[in-house]
Order: C-alpha cells, then sequence, then structure tokens
C-alpha cells in the first residue's frame, strides 16, 4: 500500500483537501445518524456528541476549490454547511450545479451533486438525495478517463449512498456500498477513506447483527490508526472510534480510546485546539454512560474552560447543568444558569443552536420557576429553526413547547403545538422524532378525556417504536439511558388503556391480545436497549404455536397503581384479573420477599410476603388452572417481579413449585423449541474451585462437577484450564448440547457489569455470547442447555434479572438454568446432580426435571429452607 507521501503525489492538493472535506462530511452523515444529539433522550441524557469524526472541514481555505470552476459558490455551500444552515447550503450547491452543467464538467457536477446529497439528507428529503447521488453515478459512468480523483469521487458518492441506505434501514445495502467504497479507497491508498468507510461498515454490522464481524471492522480501524502519523487523524479518528464504542455498550474500551485521542492533543502542544474540548466532550458522555456522574461533570467542566471558546463550551455547561439538577445540587446548578445566560444571546442560527436552546429550556423547567425562560428559549428555538428552514429541528421545537404548555394544563395549545410538529416529522420522514409526537398526543387526549382518540394516538406511536427497533438501538447513542422515560412509559400507557377502556368496562379477547403484544414489545426493547442491539433474532417461535397442552402462561403487567395479569390457558380465551397494588408496593414487597428468601432460615414475614405476591398473581385463578389440569407454569415476568423465584411463591399451605412445575421466558416467542434429546446428551462442564480474580474460592464446585459427571457423559475443563480461549475451542470442535459453567458470575441491568468467571478473566456479556455463538458458523444447531451454577443478580440492582434474560437469550442456547443467588454448599451441588438424574433418567421436561430436584431438597429436613432450592430458575424452553 501506497504511503501518505506516494498518495500526496497522486492526487493534486486542492483536489486532496475538497476530498477530505467530502470525506469528513460523509463518515460524519452517516456516523451523525448515531452520533449526533438527538433531543429524544435529552431529558436523561448529556445531548451532544463531540464534533463529525475525522477529517475536519476547517482546514479547508478559500483557494481549496480554484481547480473547480464556479469554486466560490461550492465553497460558501460548504461554509453554510459547516454552520448547520443546510437549507441556504443547498440553495448555493444549486446554484454551483447549474455553473457546472453549462460548462460539461462532468467530474465537478458529481461533485456537487454528493454535496447536494448531504444537504437534502440533513434536511429529512430522502427523494431528492437519492436523486442526487443516482444523477451523480450515473455522470461518472460517462466520465471516460479513469483517474484517481474520479476514483474517489466515486468511492464519495459510494459513501454518501451508504449513509443514506443505513437512515433508511436499509443496513445490508448500506454494508454492500460502504464495502465497495471501502475497496475503492485501499485501491487508491487513501487511508483516510478507507478508515472512514470501515468505521460506517461497522454500523451497518452492528444493525444487521453482525457483532463479531464488526468487533472486527473496528479492530482493524484502530490497528490503521496506530500506523498514522497524521496527529490531528489519529486523534479524530480514534475518538470517532471511541464513539461508536460506547455505541455499542463498550464503554471501558470507549474510554480506553478516547484517552488516546485526548493524550495525541495533548502531547502535539497545542492545548486550545477545539479537539481538545470535543474529546472532552466525548469522555464526559462515556463517564455519564458508565454511570460516573462526577467523573462526568470533570469532563464537561474542562470541555467548557478549554481555549478558543466554541459552541462545545455551551454543549458541555449544558451537559453540567442538566447533571447537577437531577443530582439536586441547585446552587451549582443556577451559578452554570447564571454563566450561560450571556454566551446564549452570541449564538448564530444553527442546528446545534436551536438544539441547545432545547436542552436548556427542558433542564430549565426541571430548576424551578423558569418555565417563563424556557418558553422564551423554545419560541427563540422555532424561529430560529425557520429563518434556517430546518424542519427537523422545528419539529422538535414546537412539539417541545407544546410538552411545555401540556406540562403547564394549557391543553388545546399544548394539542395543537404537538400537532404541527408530528406533521412535520411525518414531512420529512422521520419516525425518531413522529413517535414521540404521537405519544404526547395521547397523551394529551387522554388528559381531556377522549379515550377512544388517546388509545389510537398510542396505537400509532407503539408500532412506529415497533418499526424503529434495531433503528432505536443502532441509530440512537442515547437510548440506553433515557429508556425508562421515553420509551418505556409509551408500552405502559397504552397497556392501561387497552386493560382499562372505560368505566365499567372489560377489555376485549382482542384488546388483550394487544395488551399482551405491547408487553412483549418492551421486553423486547428492553433487551435491546441493554445489548445496544436487535438480540431476539433467528429461528424464534410464537409460544402459542408451541405444543404446550399442559402449560399456562402467565403475564403479570406492572402499572403504577396497579398490578394487571393476562393468563392463557390451553384452548381458553385469555382471562384478565388485576390487583390494587401500587408499583411501590410491589417493589417494595418483592425486595423484602427476595431479602428473606436468601436466609439460612425460613421466618414467618417471608412466609407472608411469599402468599401475598402469591395472592396477586395465582390465587385468583388457582382453580382455573386447577380444573384446566396444567402441570406447567410459564411466567413472562415484569420489572420487580424478576428478581424473585416464582417456584417459592406460598398459598399458606404448599409453595408454588409443590404443585406445578415453573419456567421463565423473556417473550411470547422461543428459539426453535422442542423436547431435549436425553439419549445424546453431552455435556461441557467447566468450573473454579480456586480464588481467582478478588473471588473467592468455591470448594464445592468440584462436587457439583463429578455429580454431572455421573449422570452425562462430560468433558471437564477445571481451574487453569479452564480459560477464555479453552472454551471457545471445546464449543467450535465438539458437538455440546448442554454447557454447564459453575464459577462466579454476575447478572447486572448494565451488560458491562455483566460476567462469568474465567481463569483468565472475567468473561463480559457480549464476549460470552461471541463465544458461545461462535459455533453457528459451522454448527446450525444452538445449544440445548445453558447451566450457570454460583452466578448471582448484583446487590443493590433492582433490574439486574434483565442481565439474566440478556445472557439466556444471547447465549442462543434454547433453555437456560441459572441462579439468582449463589449458594456456595453441598446443596447446589446436590440439586445440579438430582436435576441431571431426573432429565436422563425419567425421560421428563426440563422444568420438570428442575421441580424434582427442587422437591428433593425441599423433602430432606437439611435443606427444606427456600435459600437452599429456590434460588434455581429455568428460562427459555421448558420441554
Amino acid at each position: 500500500m501506497l504511503d501518505n507521501l506516494q498518495m500526496a503525489k497522486k492526487i493534486p492538493k486542492l483536489w486532496r483537501k475538497v476530498l477530505a472535506f467530502l470525506l469528513c462530511v460523509l463518515t460524519g452523515m452517516s456516523l451523525t445518524l448515531m452520533l449526533e444529539f438527538r433531543p429524544v433522550t435529552a431529558s436523561s441524557v448529556p445531548p451532544f456528541p463531540s464534533s463529525l469524526p475525522l477529517l475536519q472541514a476547517e482546514k479547508i481555505t478559500e483557494n481549496s476549490t480554484q481547480y473547480l470552476s464556479n469554486s466560490n459558490l461550492i465553497q460558501q455551500g460548504r461554509e453554510l454547511y459547516k454552520t448547520e444552515r443546510y437549507a441556504e447550503a443547498v440553495n448555493i450547491w444549486q446554484q454551483a450545479l447549474k455553473a457546472e452543467q453549462n460548462q460539461n464538467n462532468l467530474s465537478s457536477q458529481a461533485m456537487v451533486l454528493n454535496y447536494l446529497a448531504l444537504g437534502y439528507q440533513q434536511l429529512g428529503q430522502w427523494q431528492q438525495a437519492k436523486q442526487a447521488i443516482t444523477s451523480s453515478l450515473q455522470l461518472l459512468e460517462n466520465v471516460k478517463q479513469t483517474t484517481p480523483q474520479t476514483k474517489l469521487i466515486l468511492a464519495q458518492t459510494l459513501n454518501n449512498q451508504g449513509s443514506l441506505e443505513l437512515a433508511q434501514g436499509q443496513a445490508e445495502k448500506a454494508l454492500n456500498s460502504w464495502q465497495q467504497a471501502t475497496k475503492i479507497y485501499t485501491e487508491t491508498s487513501y487511508i483516510q477513506g478507507r478508515i472512514g468507510s470501515l468505521i460506517n461498515q461497522a454500523q451497518a454490522q452492528q444493525a444487521l447483527g453482525l457483532y463479531l464481524q464488526a468487533r472486527k471492522t473496528l479492530t482493524d480501524v484502530e490497528k490503521a490508526l496506530k500506523n498514522q502519523t497524521d496527529t490531528q487523524l489519529k486523534s479524530k479518528g480514534l475518538r470517532s472510534l471511541g464513539n461508536v464504542l460506547r455505541l455499542v455498550g463498550a464503554f471501558d474500551d470507549s474510554q480506553k480510546i478516547l484517552q488516546q485521542s485526548l493524550q495525541i492533543l495533548q502531547n502535539s502542544g497545542n492545548l486550545t485546539t477545539p479537539e481538545i474540548s470535543a474529546t472532552l466532550l466525548s469522555l464526559g458522555n462515556t463517564a455519564y454512560a458508565q454511570g460516573d456522574k462526577e467523573s462526568a461533570l470533570k469532563y464537561y467542566e474542562q470541555a467548557a474552560t478549554t481555549e478558543p471558546k466554541n459552541i462545545t463550551e455551551i454543549q458541555a455547561q449544558i451537559n453540567q447543568l442538566y447533571i447537577l439538577i437531577n443530582n439536586g445540587k441547585l446552587v451549582d446548578a443556577k451559578n452554570i444558569w447564571i454563566q450561560l445566560q450571556p454566551k446564549l444571546a452570541n449564538l448564530f442560527p444553527s442546528r446545534s443552536t436551536i438544539y441547545a436552546y432545547i436542552n436548556l429550556a427542558k433542564s430549565l423547567v426541571k430548576l424551578g420557576n423558569q418555565k417563563n425562560e424556557s418558553a422564551k428559549f423554545l419560541a427563540t428555538a422555532i424561529q430560529q429553526a425557520k429563518s434556517i428552514n430546518d424542519q427537523k429541528a422545528q419539529s422538535y421545537a414546537l412539539g417541545y413547547l407544546g410538552r411545555l404548555y401540556e406540562q403547564t394544563q394549557q391543553l388545546s395549545n399544548a394539542q395543537k403545538l404537538t400537532e404541527q410538529a408530528l406533521q412535520i416529522a411525518q414531512s420529512i420522514n422521520a419516525p425518531d422524532v413522529a413517535y414521540q409526537w404521537q405519544w404526547q398526543l395521547g397523551r394529551i387526549l387522554k388528559a381531556q378525556g377522549s379515550i377512544k382518540p388517546a388509545t389510537d394516538a398510542y396505537q400509532v406511536a407503539f408500532t412506529t417504536l415497533k418499526s424503529l427497533r434495531s433503528d432505536l438501538v443502532a441509530v440512537n447513542t442515547d437510548i440506553q439511558f433515557s429508556f425508562g422515560e421515553t420509551v418505556e412509559p409509551v408500552y405502559r400507557e397504552y397497556v392501561e388503556l387497552l386493560l382499562n377502556p372505560g368505566t365499567n368496562t372489560e377489555p376485549s379477547q382482542e384488546q388483550l391480545k394487544q395488551a399482551r403484544q405491547v408487553i412483549e414489545s418492551l421486553q423486547l426493547a428492553e433487551l435491546d436497549n441493554f445489548f445496544r442491539s436487535a438480540c431476539l433474532e433467528g429461528q424464534i417461535v410464537p409460544i402459542e404455536q408451541i405444543q404446550q397442552s399442559q402449560a399456562a402462561v402467565i403475564y403479570p403487567i406492572i402499572l403504577k397503581d396497579r398490578l394487571e395479569v393476562i393468563l392463557s390457558l390451553p384452548q381458553q380465551a385469555l382471562h384478565h384479573y388485576a390487583a390494587k397494588v401500587s408499583q411501590n408496593e410491589v417493589e417494595e414487597v418483592t425486595e423484602k420477599l427476595r431479602f428473606n428468601l436468601e436466609k439460612p432460615y425460613t421466618t414467618p414475614e417471608g412466609k407472608l410476603l411469599s402468599a401475598k405476591v402469591y395472592d396477586w398473581l395465582i390465587r385468583p385463578v388457582q382453580t382455573e388452572l386447577a380444573q384446566s389440569q396444567v402441570k406447567t407454569l410459564v411466567f413472562i415476568l415484569d420489572g420487580a417481579l424478576r428478581n424473585i423465584p416464582m417456584a417459592a411463591l406460598y398459598d399458606g399451605q404448599q409453595y408454588l413449585l409443590e404443585k406445578y412445575s415453573v419456567a421463565l421466558t423473556p417473550g411470547l416467542e422461543l428459539l426453535g423449541p422442542r423436547p431435549l434429546q436425553q439419549s445424546r446428551l453431552k455435556t461441557l462442564v467447566a468450573g473454579l474451585t480456586e480464588a481467582r480474580h478478588g473471588f473467592s474460592s468455591l470448594p464445592n464446585v468440584n462436587e457439583e462437577l463429578k455429580a454431572v459427571e455421573s449422570e452425562v457423559p462430560s468433558e471437564v475443563l477445571l481451574n487453569k484450564t479452564f480459560t477464555s480461549t479453552a472454551l471457545r475451542q471445546q464449543i467450535d470442535s465438539l458437538p455440546f448440547s448442554v454447557v454447564h459453567l459453575a464459577t462466579h458470575g454476575q447478572f447486572s441491568s448494565n451488560a458491562d457489569e455483566t460476567f462469568v468467571l474465567a481463569w483468565d478473566k472475567p468473561m463480559k456479556v457480549n464476549e460470552l455470547k461471541d463465544l458461545l455463538r461462535s459455533r453457528e458458523q459451522t454448527r446450525p444447531e444452538p445449544i440445548e442447555l445453558l447451566v450457570l451454577s454460583a452466578c448471582e443478580t448484583a446487590e443493590g440492582d433492582k433490574r439486574a434479572a434483565l442481565g439474566l434474560a440478556g445472557v439466556a437469550i444471547q447465549a442462543g442456547a434454547r433453555s437456560t438454568l441459572a441462579s439468582l443467588w449463589s449458594l456456595d454448599d453441598e446443596s447446589g451441588a446436590r440439586l445440579i446432580g438430582q436435576f441431571y438424574k431426573e432429565l436422563v433418567t425419567k425421560q421428563v421436561t426440563k422444568a420438570e426435571a428442575l421441580r424434582l430436584a427442587q422437591l428433593s431438597l425441599l423433602k430432606d429436613p437439611d435443606y427444606r429452607h427456600p435459600v437452599h432450592w429456590a434460588s434455581y430458575v429455568l428460562l427459555g424452553n421448558w420441554l
């Protein structure tokens, strides 16, 4: 490959500068689809990213485009684009295109069409953007002489085409376009372009669920950047890479890469560069994503004080203001607000300025007695958006002003503004914006007593969110942290309307089915959000298509003021009942119950709490369950209910375990469920007995592994032989139907804190997912059963069981048997051994094998307390 000096000889200086700008903008376009701030999450997330990745347009001088005729017009358009005045940039480039057409300069026309496509994309004018790209490609086909310049223009056009395709949800086409662009950049030895297009490829791969390939691509990017001698390119490339890593949930890696970017800038000796501010801002966003608000505040403070002053300073201070208000540090927040006020007057109209006003307005509402100020900022944002003809920004500003009116109970004005915002969002095909105003309209209509129109509005918002499922993960960088405020309520409020359609009116079967489907979608959205990827893909089958004549499916739904339950019995209509308990009471009772279940003895309080949950979920339908003769209860649990074992619910005389097999599933669909072929069982068993990486020894794991070996043919990896590499090699090479890991592990609502411990290191959930699924390339059959013993849910994390469900799904196993709390004593080894014995010798379902194993401990006076047998839960296929 030619080095940068050789490349410089091949491409004239002016072309390099022009192409550098286009590269910056093209990779910026595709990356900003993921990295730019989106007010959809501004209520709970630091809203601003760093700057455009890779090369910056600021390096382009007035003489950059002398090679092109009409360079002044092109340059004017670029300057307007840089300041986010997209409509004006498009007008200027349209004039430049006409001039180029008059001079019949095909290469220049193709270049200007690329610029136009960028502007159209920013304005949401997708058809015009597509036409501009198509015209550019057609012109390049007619250029007779193939030069380095024309090749690079073609690569930029393909790059631009990829960003358009990804924006419209066509990730596979986008990947293909970026692969073609990468090939041209490689052939012409244009390193900067290759790096940018590889980063773009990783985004498309992530959107397609090709996680192994995406991480490999990002590793290639990191290697390419290490070899760069251009410090500005290197630092910006690393910052872009760090931002993408944050997007996919690799927070530690993101922080490491961003620190490298900062170090390069600091070593350059120029400590006043705006690039330092941008990198500090990115570091602040990553720290916030990690939950480290103190470090985030420090980074934002540094970003706000770095010279020279620019929009980054204001962005950083608004982020500071948001965190301080939410942490209750109102005095510090007011000081930041006082510092901000004089700076706002000097802002020129741009998309960043408009978003700054919007986010500032949203934070000020929480500061107290600042609603008038908030309204003024939103009105200014609307005016500026109109002045630069930025419809997306205008939709946001109108919608949030509508929300402010909603909060002040001026519902008529709120409705008008919301409808205007929605109309604009739909006209520019921006569903990620539109769903918010559809939801907002539903709330306003409900507040006005218009229940049917409100329900219709919620249905549209729900449908829009479902269509955005992968995009919310792959497009919106901040969805992880605002999920509970900007996504989850849409589902729960819609369910509430469906289950309570009117006074003294019971929901219809269709409404019950829809409510069940909505809560299912919420479960999947939570898991997608947890992993930053659309996780439940592949051969999935709806539960109701499974031959489950002896299973009942129970769906509890936690609402603010009550607990709704939907029951599905074989060959019967859906049943519906509710308990008048608040969300707070559900959370309080489940937390106390979990605490009591983990005690080494059974307490009266524990049994009372267990009976209370039984009264909510089972007692209202215990007669119907008995009459239907079901043998298995399958729960799709919601919220805090995931943290307690359903088998331990108590009816006053018996535990639920004594009457039914119990299984859990994360949703209404399962991975290709089918009965286990007990005669073909072969197990890969791995465990640690020795203390490693700060974790205590697990001496009883030896007994557990022996118990497994005595029941099923097994390959054993113990202590030093249980490394992540050895585990992968065994999984890839041999056809194991069961993988059993007896080691420390933790389930958390944070994917970065969910892991299983191997001898060489803790294997985080994403690595575990890649490892367990690595054999899919050679062996299409999934693992039948994954067993995770000695693991536990993270202490103090109310949503920790989300990590357990996430591991179960991402592992690609049909079923997962795991423990909610760790118990290293003889009872654990005995239960696991009995489970395998029942599974192999009695030809029963996995759920029944677990029940029989748990009963064997319950009947033993030494192990009758729930702490010994209740922690194990079966997720997924119970057959």
